[in-house]
């Protein structure tokens, strides 16, 4: 065998060992393109029988990447929907034979075609506690149109209201990484946002992007769908505050933030009044009049002022898309 086709077979085996490492760096923003795990991962809910009774309950299963998965329990339903906030029981699951089977200390479940059956641990063969189905939930605000006098930053028709970078999806969606022409002081931002699907990655590499208001105060972007709900997660005011609910739907859902933004106020050069903001995601609120005290990391702007700031939704090298894009200032 040649000296040079032998260095190549080389390279290509070496290559398709390191696949499953690279099959972690992609992420997939085209429904049309997910993997059979992603049929599997998402939200179920229903009633099993619980201490001899009916109970509603909740589970938020997280794909991990090649048959792999986590599973958050929820008393009371899921969060936002019933959820009585007492303590989840969490475990690792993995799909085999087409069945993805979890066992924790108080339950065992098994999930095959958009139903988790669950059974008590010591529970004879065939006895359950319930089935649940697996849910789609959407944000109340998705659509939500512009009231008189806002304005309108995105609707997928051109980018005419973003600087030069800014790009536009095939689909006509805003790509991360765009920066609004106008600037803004106080008022109410309404967007749209799908995070795209990365079950490799894991923490802030996974579907991660910002919304800062005025280019200076960032609402976290970020696949943070199960987790426990923090300020770097989905919800959170970066590194200030966590959210007071993890409302983060599914990766490639349509997600909403409803924003109320007062700006921060200055007398000349002097802040005598931080910022303060108000946040719903997915229609709930996930922070309330929540003081603000300086910028978060990465603006572009970098420090606080008394001038106004463009809307800047941040890239941080994962894909996520936006649209419905719209801004009421106070008067």
């Amino acid at each position: 065998m040649p000296q040079e086709l032998s260095r190549r077979l080389l390279l290509v085996s070496l290559f398709a060992l390191a696949l499953p490492v690279l099959g972690g760096e992609v992420a997939i923003i085209d429904p049309a393109k997910v993997d059979a795990d992603f049929a599997v991962q998402g939200e179920y809910t229903g009633e099993i029988a619980k201490d001899g009774a009916k109970a509603k309950v909740g589970v938020q299963v997280i794909a991990l990447g090649g048959g792999k998965f986590h599973a958050v329990f929820h008393n009371g339903g899921l969060p936002g929907d019933g959820w009585d906030k007492s303590k989840k029981d969490e475990c690792d699951g993995a799909t085999a034979d087409g069945v993805t089977t979890f066992t924790a200390p108080n339950w065992v479940a098994k999930i095959k075609d958009g139903t988790m059956t669950i059974a008590a641990p010591a529970a004879p063969a065939g006895q359950e506690m319930g089935q649940i189905k697996r849910v789609v939930r959407q944000s109340p605000t998705l659509g939500l149109k512009p009231p008189d006098g806002a304005v309108v930053l995105f609707d997928g028709t051109s980018l005419d209201e973003w600087q030069k970078g800014a790009r536009m999806s095939d689909d006509k969606l805003l790509m991360e990484g765009a920066n609004s022409v106008k600037k803004f002081g106080s008022g109410t931002l309404h967007i749209e946002f799908c995070i795209g699907y990365m079950p490799y990655a894991r923490g802030q590499g996974r579907g991660n992007s910002g919304v800062y208001s005025q280019s200076r105060y960032e609402c976290q972007v970020l696949d943070s769908f199960g987790l426990a709900g923090k300020n770097n997660e989905l919800g959170g005011i970066y590194e200030i505050a966590d959210p007071l609910l993890n409302m983060c739907f599914p990766p490639l859902s349509w997600q909403t933030y409803d924003i109320e933004f007062a700006a921060p106020q200055f007398d000349g050069t002097k802040k005598v009044k931080n910022a303060r903001m108000t946040v719903k995601l997915n229609g709930v609120v996930v922070q309330q009049d929540t003081e603000v005290p300086r910028t978060t990391r990465a603006s572009p702007i970098g420090q606080e002022g008394p001038t106004p700031g463009p809307l800047h939704l941040q890239n941080h090298g994962n894909p996520v898309r936006y649209r419905n894009i719209w801004f009421l200032e106070k008067k």
